[in-house]
């Protein structure tokens, strides 16, 4: 008996969490709720909050990206398309979430989150890697290849 890698991920229409194969993200696959069988736009950022941030990302399989952001900061306005377009072409290899530190205190305290956009690429539970600032989706991507390698 094979097991098939899976991947977490939780309805935003009902809450449900759903297991999805990664292979079917692999093949760019819009899988749907078990429960409601709406869409569970695997292809987009999760929302991490100080509430779910267990769930969400010490609990993941896959390394997870986040995206500390707040909505009245322009350089994390510039870094939103880079983080939505990682969430889609990373899908079946790393996490992609973003949490906004002004409603999640907790969250960017514990990760004395001091600038921001803030890029934290986490494994394991553990920050592995830090980006601060508006950097291109190269280095981005160079240092996400670092993270996604077993």
């Amino acid at each position: 008996m094979t097991t098939t890698e899976t991947q977490l991920i939780r309805c935003p229409a009902c809450g449900v969490g759903n297991r999805v194969p990664i292979e079917k993200l692999q093949r760019g696959l819009e899988p749907v709720c078990g429960r409601c069988k709406k869409p569970l736009q695997a292809y987009q950022p999760v929302t991490i909050t100080d509430a779910n941030f267990s769930d969400e990302v010490e609990r993941s399989t896959l390394p997870v990206l986040i995206d500390m952001w707040a909505p009245w900061c322009g350089p994390c306005r510039a870094v939103t398309p880079i983080v939505e377009q990682l969430a889609k072409e990373w899908a079946a290899r790393v996490r992609v979430g973003k949490l906004n530190v002004d409603e999640n205190p907790a969250t960017a305290s514990r990760f004395d989150v001091r600038s921001i956009p803030t890029l934290l690429i986490m494994k394991g539970g553990r920050e592995i890697d830090r980006i601060v600032g508006a950097l291109p989706k190269a280095e981005i991507v160079r240092r996400l290849e670092r993270a996604a390698t077993p």
